[in-house]
């Protein structure tokens, strides 16, 4: 019987310009050094949506505004169950120079880059849903 707890995981996947907003985890995360989106587990009672928000600003201080739920994905991984909500994201305040921008390690990657970077077994499948619907 698993008797692990399973995390709601809230993911901001912000896109503008066809670039996505994508940080590297650190040292002292599960998978560390690999690419993700920006995100973390819902609080109690949290909306995934609204988790995305909170999450996308406290780690890059971006403001971003959710448009729908992408992608919902279960995923047991070594260290943890995780039920991932990828929320499609974009930017409330739009300037020029936001893919200038380094957001607290977070850059912005051209969707045709994303199968190239090293992301967690789990993002396997909105990468495919990225690549089908941007890289045209």
């Amino acid at each position: 019987m698993n008797t692990r707890k399973t995390n709601q995981i809230g993911i901001a996947v912000v896109e503008y310009q066809r670039h996505f907003l994508v940080g590297i985890r650190d040292t002292k995360s599960p998978l560390p050094g690999y690419h993700e989106f920006p995100g973390g587990k819902c609080l109690t009672d949290e909306p995934a949506r609204l988790c995305a928000i909170r999450e996308c600003r406290e780690e890059t201080g971006l403001e971003v505004i959710a448009l729908k739920e992408l992608l919902y994905q279960e995923h047991s991984y070594e260290h943890a169950d995780v039920k991932l909500h990828f929320w499609l994201c974009q930017p409330a305040h739009l300037r020029e120079d936001l893919l200038d921008q380094n957001l607290k390690g977070f850059d912005w990657f051209p969707v045709k880059s994303l199968p190239k970077l090293q992301f967690p077994e789990a993002n396997r499948s909105l990468i495919e849903l990225l690549l089908s619907t941007y890289n045209t």
